[in-house]
């Protein structure tokens, strides 16, 4: 236990607020920029009554341009008429512009709300996730889904969970549930009071959820489960994995057992046959990132998974939480997913279909929008 130290410090994978095209991945579109686009080119004023200073206004705009094209070589035909041109309006937009009149101060004001308007609806719309991977994953199984809700221009953070993906803690080390999911805890406990956070938990990583949950329920507004461990309070994910008429013989199979203090001990770790990866876990992933997650993939702690949790309804059950189903999962499969549902009913109930259990791998865009979608539900 003398490197015992060492095993809690947390590593946080932080994803910058900036992000650029250029770093996104060929099968993710530059949408903002064409929205930009068309936003720039449909701008238009109707109807106005142009006064002097407008007109100033106008000029000094035109001259910024005019230099802009000349130093670009595409310098258009530029009409010198003082007069504003505007295609000629429909008989009845006409009739709808005969019944209405603007003043310059009038349209300049709504303008200045539409924009203050457009920032505010932007800014009420981002939101922050942190993901939290599954048993012998890392923060680097979610690197769809960082580049796709970057895009979407919301914050993400990708948690690595003791003795995963780069961590260097011994997995053997490892005896509570406390202590794996402590670089969750840790980046909540930083989380400056009045911000929250949505959680997503995957696989063994949802026993982590709830567990930060409990702990600090004021920084998390919604908790997403996907195909996860989704706990009773005075459980454990041994209790719930031990319902073997849900599992099936693979489930069996892949599993190896570490006795890192002798055979006559519990078992310290779980690994996984890398022979059965692909049926297991990856039975609908492409083959690049099979390859990816075969080097990547580190054993499980053992000790985490027999830990009962400690849930209360003021805490835990305070918060909003989703279940997103996997459809052709052979890890945890569908009966068992079903099963906790049933037992510890959540807000909703989505379902990936053709996912297996990585939809992170199998399903990214799907899943993605199955993300967004839950971000905008209103709690009741």
């Amino acid at each position: 236990m003398g490197n015992s130290f060492a095993c809690f410090s947390p590593r946080v994978w932080k994803i910058s607020k900036e992000s650029s095209s250029d770093q996104l991945p060929h099968w993710i579109s530059n949408s903002d920029n064409k929205k930009s686009r068309k936003l720039a080119s449909s701008s238009s004023k109707k109807g106005e009554i142009i006064d002097d200073s407008y007109i100033k206004q106008q000029a000094l705009v035109a001259s910024m341009l005019y230099h802009h094209h000349m130093q670009n070589g595409d310098l258009p035909n530029l009409d010198r008429s003082i007069s504003v041109k505007h295609t000629p309006p429909s008989s009845n937009k006409l009739k709808k512009l005969q019944k209405r009149s603007y003043s310059v101060s009038d349209s300049r004001s709504k303008a200045l709300q539409l924009i203050h308007q457009d920032v505010g609806t932007e800014e009420s719309d981002k939101m922050h996730f942190v993901l939290v991977h599954g048993g012998g994953f890392g923060a680097w199984c979610w690197y769809k889904i960082i580049a796709l809700l970057k895009e979407s221009k919301h914050e993400v953070e990708a948690i690595e969970l003791t003795g995963s993906g780069l961590n260097s803690c011994d997995i053997n080390c490892i005896t509570t549930l406390a202590e794996y999911a402590k670089p969750l805890t840790d980046f909540l406990a930083k989380l400056e009071d009045g911000n929250k956070v949505i959680l997503v938990g995957h696989d063994f990583g949802g026993a982590c959820v709830s567990y930060a949950m409990e702990l600090y329920p004021a920084k998390v507004s919604k908790a997403i489960f996907v195909a996860a461990a989704m706990l009773n309070s005075g459980q454990s994910v041994l209790d719930v994995f031990s319902q073997k008429s849900c599992l099936n013989d693979l489930n069996q199979r892949a599993w190896k057992f570490s006795y890192a203090n002798g055979k006559n001990q519990p078992p310290t770790a779980i690994d996984l046959d890398k022979s059965l990866l692909e049926d297991f876990l990856f039975n609908r992933t492409s083959t690049k990132d099979i390859a990816l997650a075969s080097v990547s993939m580190r054993q499980v702690p053992f000790a985490p998974l027999a830990d009962k949790i400690s849930l209360s309804t003021e805490n835990y059950g305070s918060i909003p939480r989703f279940y997103i189903k996997t459809e052709e999962d052979y890890a945890i499969p569908l009966p068992l997913q079903e099963a906790m549902i049933k037992s510890n009913q959540p807000k909703q109930v989505f379902q990936l279909k053709g996912s297996d259990h990585s939809p992170f791998f199998s399903r990214p865009q799907a899943l993605h929008r199955l993300l967004i979608e839950v971000s905008k539900i209103t709690s009741v």
